[in-house]
């Protein structure tokens, strides 16, 4: 009896082939029609249903055979690792650059949320941004010159009588801070040269020396910052001529230098003809102190000074200024037109649109009562939860706490262990130039929900507790 359905015929072949060992001939087309009794037309297109599912193959003038499974190699990628050696640069860390898991408690960040950003003039600035000639056309490559002014009248601002402050030529904006370091480093120090920097300190200034190929001296620094005994010292072991350092709101620890400290490093920096890089990224995040420049001590040159406003402003306005003096500038603008050329306009005339607007400094006075709240109920949090970890102490300003756990704990399971249970924090080893001193975690206060602080702070606890 002839069926027109091939489906019966394909549930039949499926089976003996699951049967057959691979390169066995399958039935003919003739005695398929015998055995099901279906027409050749039928018998064909079930044959094909099974080709194009791999489990048989036609080979023109021989037969359908059962297809030999095939195991797939994968690419090999080895030559590669011969041709370019070893890497100059290191792969950024993963845990401060990863996006929040839903519904996670994300202390893991280095940027605020979005309802710590001024927001509503952000919009309104890249939009008339939008609309201007500088949409169209280029910028000049050390940046427009009505922003250059203003990031050198903030320093000004800072600047004690009898110092020359910075002009405006002594200003090159730059596409966030993270490639003004890399910039300077090649521009000052040069590649194999030895540079001081904190320890720990900001694990993109480590990246940004990996891949100038400069060599990085340690100093140990804590809650009060570096000792400038120890600066001097490894200014003379080493030979060094620059000390990259954060003097306000340090990521990760927190820590401000006091003024004298400020004036003996400085005075360390200038008897040896070196350079300080300050990197003053947290300037607009004071909480119990205003930041306090060093560069707006210097008039010679000797203080190269870097502050971005991708954090204050917003992540997608990429834009921060370093300000140089003399050949020192003059080689980073050097360095910069090699890189990028210049920086977007629309960019330039938004940050700038966004911080001469009366309104941004009302929104940095709300700024800090939110970040002081959000700090202390973290730090409650933990004392009350947490009573191993051990906070040296509370940050003035800045976005993070720097906390220390007993020595014996396994970091990286307690970050995986938080993680399971929904809370995303950061290991401190991230943060270290060469081994870390002990066992840390920085813990981000500026992340969305911080009323669920008191929970992760609950979460760390049970898992270190384990």
């Amino acid at each position: 009896m002839s069926n027109d359905s091939s489906a019966r015929i394909v549930a039949g072949l499926r089976a003996w082939v699951a049967q057959a060992p691979p390169g066995a001939r399958v039935p003919s087309t003739r005695a398929l029609i015998a055995e099901y009794g279906a027409s050749p037309v039928t018998v064909q297109k079930a044959v094909h249903v099974l080709a194009s599912q791999g489990l048989v193959e036609s080979r023109p003038g021989v037969g359908t055979f059962v297809r030999a499974a095939r195991t797939v190699r994968p690419p090999d990628y080895g030559w590669q690792t011969g041709a370019l050696r070893s890497p100059r640069a290191l792969p950024p860390p993963a845990t401060p650059l990863r996006g929040r898991l839903p519904d996670a408690i994300g202390l893991h960040s280095g940027y605020p949320e979005r309802g710590l950003l001024p927001e509503r003039l952000v919009r309104a600035a890249l939009a008339r941004a939008a609309r201007a000639d500088v949409a169209l056309s280029g910028s000049d490559i050390a940046g427009l010159p009505e922003l250059r002014a203003w990031f050198a009248n903030e320093l000004a601002r800072a600047t004690p009588t009898g110092t020359t402050p910075p002009a405006p030529r002594d200003v090159v904006v730059l596409p966030g801070s993270q490639s003004g370091l890399s910039s300077t480093f090649r521009a000052l120090v040069g590649f194999g040269r030895p540079l001081l920097v904190e320890s720990p300190t900001y694990w993109g200034a480590i990246l940004a020396a990996a891949q100038a190929g400069v060599r990085l001296v340690p100093v140990p620094s804590g809650a009060g910052g570096p000792d400038p005994d120890e600066v001097a010292r490894a200014f003379d072991e080493t030979g060094a001529r620059a000390f990259y350092a954060q003097p306000n709101y340090a990521n990760p620890t927190g820590a401000q230098w006091s003024p004298e400290l400020a004036g003996r490093v400085l005075d360390v920096v200038r008897d040896r003809g070196a350079f300080l890089v300050e990197d003053d990224w947290a300037h607009d995040f004071g909480i119990d102190s205003e930041a306090r420049p060093v560069a707006a001590r210097d008039d010679a040159g000797h203080v190269v000074y870097l502050r971005s406003l991708t954090k204050s402003v917003s992540p997608a306005v990429r834009v921060a200024a370093v300000i140089a003096r003399g050949p020192a500038r003059d080689r980073v603008v050097a360095d910069r037109a090699a890189e990028s050329m210049y920086v977007s306009g629309v960019l330039q005339a938004a940050a700038l649109d966004v911080v001469s607007q009366p309104a941004w400094r009302s929104h940095l006075r709300a700024l800090r009562h939110q970040l002081r709240a959000r700090r202390d109920l973290l730090v409650d949090s933990l004392a009350e939860h947490v009573p191993d970890a051990h906070l040296e102490h509370v940050p003035p300003g800045g976005l993070n706490l720097w906390v220390r756990l007993p020595d014996a704990t396994d970091v990286d399971r307690l970050v995986r262990d938080c993680e399971a249970e929904g809370v995303m924090l950061a290991a401190g080893a991230e943060w270290f130039p060469a081994e870390p001193s002990g066992s840390f975690v920085r813990l981000n206060y500026s992340g969305p929900d911080p009323d669920r602080f008191p929970d992760a702070a609950r979460v760390v606890g049970r898992a270190l507790r384990r």
